[in-house]
């Protein structure tokens, strides 16, 4: 029996159509988001922190992580419906919690979805805890 092999990756352009795959699959995109600019705008800022998740040849899951000197924060955290709950979700986030700490960074921020209870939970289980603030928020583009 031949084990395929998991790796977390920085992201390459190849990645881009299965990462974007798996983010309609999970509910990510919305109207007001176009993944494609997302992901050529991360590409211009901190691109190694975009990590991809891949077994084998196939992308399995993908974080974007950030760090403005203040918070880190993780976007875009997905891994294939037919891919969870095997730890490749737990994988990405102490990825990229890791690669934020060797900046520097005291903390992590994220934000989910009201309606995503299951993500809320995901993340609970990894330790993060709800901080009771409200989340604002100003688009500076005529953009959705």
């Amino acid at each position: 029996m031949m084990l395929v092999s998991f790796k977390i990756v920085s992201y390459q352009n190849r990645f881009r159509n299965g990462i974007v795959k798996i983010w309609e699959q999970c509910g990510l995109i919305r109207p007001q988001n176009d993944p494609m600019k997302d992901i050529e705008t991360k590409m211009g800022f901190q691109p190694d922190l975009f990590l991809v998740a891949v077994l084998g040849d196939q992308v399995v899951g993908s974080v974007m992580a950030g760090y403005e000197g203040h918070r880190g924060w993780l976007n875009y955290l997905a891994v294939a419906p037919e891919q969870q709950h095997k730890g490749y979700g737990r994988k990405l986030v102490e990825k990229a919690v890791a690669e934020l700490e060797k900046l520097g960074c005291p903390k992590v921020n994220l934000q989910v979805r009201d309606d995503n209870a299951a993500a809320a939970e995901f993340y609970k289980h990894l330790g993060f805890k709800e901080d009771l603030v409200r989340s604002f928020g100003k688009r500076l583009t005529n953009e959705k």
